[in-house]
């Protein structure tokens, strides 16, 4: 089987390609049948890697590819190779899985659009990104494909660019991925200089050799880039701005591929985060913790549907970098597996809403839809008992374990992960209830004078206009509902895969352990303790559900107490960066501009002046007359006889 591993990315890749070639021609819904065709390819070739991998021995499951030297260049050669151990394969599944799914999604979802072929164009090409990255066998094979990531991010965000506001987030995206970008290109140059090598295979496995200096140095950088890629402070600012694309591409995006990029990064590395000074997995929960939590309290005052659902990406991702911080690797992966099911169910979710109501995305302009779109109501409230972490379903099993790890890491970092968890109920109780149960605000009530606008008073920026009479929102297409399904029926199974009740249902844990070189976080908490802990997770998700349900259900207390303008705006952050760049910043990068133009191209041009200058001066004596020379010739000599003759005398 490890010979077909190649396929896995090659078919979503030769999708792209034909799209290219005759996407046009192919037209709608051919060119989106092919895309999808090729994305599900993959995943039935991963569910059968998956099946041979089960069925090796426990220290056998990592299979290796080379298909042929990429670079070589002297003692540097990468070669072009794969590398398919349990965790690349956990990331193989649901990157190939759910992104069938928003393909599938997306047939139903850009119906009409003229660049409907295009977009799956786009689509393919990301897959193939992100497949080559969690499969490279080096560091720089795992770098191509966390470009090609970037790349398609771009593409996809600013896919409608006809609108500026669409065009800048995908610039902004571009642009701060390129910071963390920088991060890892140093940490692989400092890796190869101390390894005199980019494989996987022998920089992990001599990690233990390292120096702690050097271990650390790595690690920082590593984590920088991780940092720009899922969005961490102070580089998150990107993946809100990122809702201007498409709903498939926010799915894809926040939940499946892209932002989950850093988290696989860290956990690949784990061996030199081990190797690192202690305060190097401190910062990274730290950071985590800090990022999970300012991005809550920005979602609690969100109107846009999909911005709630952006600060909800961004705080989940800080959940898992929490996790890894406190060496508890699989628990950061099993969260990672189970916010793939139930964010690409609400995006999904989220883009079924704007669909029936007409392109709507201001939740104060909607209410009631429970009514009118009942699949999409039911599966988007299961995703919304998942995130709240409302036992049984899939997010309780996975936070639990995160809030475990940092309960035995640092109480602070515990507390703070408890707060988020609250917070992360209350703002996505909101979300349902302004979405799904109240009455319509779509629309006025009466007519003429007696008009009354029923979204009036809710706080936030100025309202959109209301939908004309007579306006009825509708459920969605089945390719867009079915999706739905699946991936709510994910969102309530998925937690089985590693329960904690006993070692025997410790699935995943098992299943990872050759990835990660027995490093991790193993929990020495008493069953008791155990207990305690999530009986307060749950009070602390029911007690957010419960305080969403008075504020926005009974509409007992004002809202605006909640949803204060420093919130709605989040922290100013992304206005005050805004701020920096267009302001000091810019004057700041004009004034290198200036030296680098003045001084240094100065200087250059200066010597070239100088040696032209002088070139003019001496040009009339290089007159082309053979006389001019034979007379220079011999006054020359004759002065040389001079010289001569006044040493003799002397």
């Amino acid at each position: 089987m490890e010979e077909l591993i190649w396929l896995i990315p090659a078919l979503p890749l030769a999708g792209a390609l034909l799209l290219v070639v005759a996407g046009r021609r192919l037209g709608e819904p051919v060119a989106g049948l092919v895309a999808t065709g090729a994305t599900l390819g993959s995943f039935a070739l991963a569910l059968g890697m998956f099946a041979n991998l089960v069925s090796l021995d426990e220290h056998e499951r990592i299979l290796t590819q080379r298909l042929f030297t990429w670079v070589p260049a002297g003692s540097f050669s990468v070669d072009m190779g794969f590398l398919l151990d349990p965790l690349a394969m956990t990331m193989v599944l649901f990157v190939t899985g759910v992104g069938a799914l928003i393909h599938i999604y997306s047939i139903g979802y850009m119906h009409g659009d003229p660049r409907f072929h295009q977009f799956f164009l786009y689509l393919n090409l990301f897959v193939a990104s992100m497949l080559l990255l969690v499969l490279g066998d080096n560091m720089l094979l795992t770098f191509l494909g966390w470009e090609g990531v970037g790349a398609c991010s771009y593409l996809l965000i600013s896919f409608w660019f006809e609108e500026e506001a669409n065009a800048s987030a995908g610039k902004k995206a571009f642009v701060t991925n390129r910071i963390g970008d920088w991060g890892f290109m140093v940490a692989m140059f400092f890796t190869f200089t101390t390894f005199g090598t980019l494989q996987y295979a022998e920089v992990l496995t001599g990690a233990s050799s390292l120096a702690e200096t050097t271990a650390t140095a790595i690690a920082l950088l590593l984590f920088v880039g991780a940092v720009g890629k899922s969005a961490q402070i102070p580089l998150f600012i990107w993946l809100p701005d990122a809702m201007a694309g498409p709903t498939p591409v926010s799915a894809l995006i926040h939940a499946a591929t892209m932002v989950t990029a850093g988290v696989f990064l860290m956990v690949r590395t784990s061996p030199i985060l081990v190797e690192a000074a202690d305060w190097v997995p401190t910062t990274i929960a730290t950071v985590g913790a800090l990022t999970a939590l300012v991005a809550a309290t920005i979602a609690v005052a969100q109107n846009d549907i999909k911005k709630v659902l952006a600060y909800s990406t961004v705080s989940q991702l800080g959940y898992m970098f929490l996790a890894v911080g406190t060496g508890a690797y699989v628990a950061a992966i099993f969260h990672m597996v189970t916010h793939a099911f139930f964010k690409a169910l609400l995006f999904l979710g989220s883009g079924s809403v704007i669909h029936g109501m007409g392109d709507e995305q201001d939740m104060r302009r909607m209410g009631g839809l429970r009514r009118f779109m009942p699949v999409t109501a039911v599966t988007f409230i299961i995703g919304w008992l998942a995130i709240a972490g409302v036992p049984p379903l899939a997010g309780f099993w996975s936070k639990d374990e995160i809030l475990l790890g940092a309960w035995e890491e640092s109480p602070v970092l515990w507390a703070m992960g408890l707060l988020t968890a609250l917070l992360t109920a209350f703002y996505m109780s909101r979300q349902v209830f302004l979405t799904f149960f109240g009455e319509p605000r779509w629309s006025l009530e009466g007519d003429g004078d007696a008009a009354v606008d029923p979204a009036a008073g809710m706080p936030g920026d100025e309202l959109p206009e209301p939908k004309p009479a007579g306006f009825h929102p509708h459920e969605s297409p089945w390719s867009m509902t079915m999706p739905l399904v699946v991936l709510a029926f994910l969102a309530v199974v998925a937690g089985g895969l590693n329960l904690p009740f006993s070692k025997d249902l410790h699935f995943l844990e098992s299943w990872l352990e050759p990835s990660l070189f027995g490093n991790g976080h193993h929990s020495t908490a008493e069953g008791s303790e155990k207990v305690a802990l999530a009986v307060v997770a749950i009070a602390a998700g029911l007690a957010g559900i419960a305080g969403a349900a008075v504020l926005y259900l009974k509409r007992r207390g004002r809202p605006a107490t909640v949803e204060a303008a420093v919130l709605r705006r989040g922290w100013y952050i992304d206005s005050s960066v805004t701020w920096f760049m267009g302001g000091p910043g810019r004057a700041a990068f004009d004034a290198v501009a200036w030296f680098d133009r003045t001084v240094i191209d100065g200087a250059v041009n200066g010597v070239g002046a100088a040696v032209r200058l002088v070139g003019t001066g001496v040009r009339p004596m290089q007159s082309g007359y053979v006389r001019t020379y034979a007379l220079t010739l011999g006054l020359g000599a004759l002065a040389v006889l001079v010289l001569v003759l006044s040493r003799v005398a002397i």
